[in-house]
Order: structure tokens, then sequence, then C-alpha cells
């Protein structure tokens, strides 16, 4: 069992890198919808060329990234954008220290670990205002909130920082926590299984196998990371605003389009994603997403971030002793370029 000083010790490890310069030769291009093809296989374009990578394998926390490709919006800012699956352990600071990709999506905690190891990467969107984080239980567990798991059996990745996060709450005593093995199986025969999930995704996967279940969101303690956030690093940023700016003014619009009809960039997903991806799936996730993208049903949410939120995440972490204190500004972790950009 990993504890949470083992994967901060792993994540020091991995970000012992030196951040170079990338160069970007940035011009406007053509105007035109790719096809699936030229967007999953870019530099046939003749415009400049960046890449974002994924921290997961392609699936509704991506959409917006593959709607501003699939519909021409990434093109029509200027920018022949390569879209790079991730998988288990994908290495995103690394990745971006190191210019092979100058954009990656991943999540507001793991900005904030980068950070308090020396990788200067900074979020400039977060397409998800809450975090789609819950744990799974059965209906008729007799489980109704996070406050009485006592009894169950939780399968969980250890060392995940909203475990300690609700351990510190004392919500995991009298919880047997196991392996989780992604996958709800478990639950089919045993009421008393809970299982760690993203409310986009599995409880679709329990409604298959024959079970009412209800989602208990983390993010109802006050554990409410930023998902789904775009980001690039500090000398990326410093030396090719411009770009940042347009790729982030893409992304947005990508999401926005995505949370209305996201069907062409679900094509697209599904023929990036060769782990169990289906229709069905991403279907299900993109209504449970737009909820977490706008919670007020605004769109002007879509990619928003605040100090504050920030300042509490840092906090957080602090308190739980997965960053030192005072080692990571707030300020430091964000820069919001859409206020600029709707300003222009």
């Amino acid at each position: 069992m990993r504890s949470v000083s083992d994967f901060v010790s792993s994540m020091r490890l991995r970000l012992r890198v030196v951040l170079p310069t990338v160069v970007l030769l940035g011009s406007l291009g053509c105007q035109r919808t790719p096809s699936s093809e030229q967007a999953n296989n870019p530099g046939t374009t003749g415009l400049p060329a960046v890449s974002v990578q994924l921290n997961w394998y392609p699936e509704v926390e991506h959409g917006g990234v593959y709607q501003a490709a699939i519909d021409g919006t990434f093109r029509d800012a200027g920018f022949d954008v390569e879209i790079r699956p991730g998988g288990r352990a994908t290495p995103i600071a690394p990745e971006l220290a190191m210019g092979r990709s100058q954009f990656a999506i991943t999540n507001a905690d793991d900005v904030v670990l980068f950070r308090a190891q020396g990788a200067n990467v900074v979020a400039v969107l977060a397409a998800a205002q809450n975090h789609p984080r819950c744990i799974l239980v059965r209906a008729d567990s007799g489980v109704t909130s996070l406050d009485n798991l006592k009894g169950l059996t939780l399968q969980r990745q250890p060392g995940r920082a909203f475990l300690e996060f609700m351990r510190k709450k004392g919500l995991l005593e009298g919880v047997r926590e196991v392996p989780y093995h992604n996958s709800v199986t478990a639950m089919v025969t045993d009421s008393k299984v809970a299982i760690q999930a993203y409310v986009n995704a599995e409880p679709l996967l329990a409604e298959q196998q024959g079970l009412d279940v209800v989602p208990l969101m983390v993010s109802d303690l006050g554990w409410n990371p930023y998902s789904s956030v775009l980001v690039t690093t500090d000398e990326y940023l410093a030396q090719h605003r411009e770009a940042v700016e347009a790729i982030t003014r893409a992304t947005q619009k990508g999401w926005v389009n995505y949370l209305q009809d996201g069907a062409k960039a679900n094509a697209m997903i599904l023929e990036a994603n060769s782990h169990g991806m289906t229709p069905e799936a991403l279907d299900f996730g993109g209504k449970q997403f737009a909820a977490l993208a706008k919670p007020s049903g605004h769109d002007d949410e879509v990619g928003s971030m605040t100090l504050e939120r920030w300042q509490t995440l840092i906090g957080q972490m602090e308190a739980l002793e997965l960053i030192e204190a005072g080692r990571v500004r707030p300020e430091d972790c964000f820069v919001n370029l859409l206020d600029s950009i709707d300003g222009d």
C-alpha cells in the first residue's frame, strides 16, 4: 500500500528536470473544418503545431479539446493541435518541461504538487468547476451520506489526496480499504462494497449491471479541486502569450460547443480510445459533465478560476502535509487569461 509520502516522493523523482525554451513560429492560418483523420494527424495543414498531452485515456473529461479539434476551432485560431492520449501515470510535468508538449490536461491538485516539486506548471482554464469524484454505494446499502460509511468495504487507489482529506475528517473510520480494480463487479454480489468513482462514468456501468446506485460527491465535503484543467508552463506563457491566449480561447469555445452537442467529438474520442469506451458512456458522461462545468447553467462559467479556490486548495494540501507550508503561492498556480480575452 502506497502512502501519501510515497506518492509525493515519487513525484519528486519524476519532476527533477530542467525546463527548456520551446520556440513556436506563430501565424494565423486558413479557416476550415478538419476531418477526423486530420485532427488526429497534425502537421498536414502548414499551420504552427502545438500539442496537448492528456492525463488519461480520451474520455468525456477531454471533450472540449476534441471538440475544438474536430470542428476547426483550433485551426481557426491559427494552430495545428495534436492531442496526445495519456494513460496510467502519464508524466504530465516532464512532458511539458522537456517541451514535448506545450499544453496538457490535468487537475488543480496536480498543479499544486507539480509546483511544490519545482515544475512551473500553470493553469489557464478549468473546464469543470466541480470535481467529478464520488464514492459510489448501492442504494440498498443503507448509506445515504459520506458521514456513515462505517461497515463498508471501499475499493480505492491508495495515496489519493481525496482519501487523505476524508481520513482526516474521520470518515474512513471503520471502513475496510482494499485496492480498486477499475470495475463495479464487486458491487454486484455485495451491497456493502463501495468504490471510488467519477460521477460521469461508473454510475452508468453499475446501471448496466442492473444495480441501483447512489453517487456521494466528495466535493460536498469541501474537497473540490478544479478538474480537466488546461495547463502550460510559466516559461512558455511568458514567451508565447498570444499563442497561449489563442489556444485557451479556442479550448473554452470547444467546451461550450461540446456541452451543447458533443456528437462529433465523441466519435473522435471513440476512435482514439481502445480501452472499452462506448457511445452510451460518452453520452451519459457528457450530460453529467455539463452540470460540473456549468453548475449555474451559464456558458461564461466554463473555464473560469478564482484566487479564493486556489487558496483553499493549497491550504487543504498543506494541512494534509502533501506540500510544505508556504512552498506554493496560490497566485502562481493560475492565470485568468479568459478575463483579458473577454476584455479585448
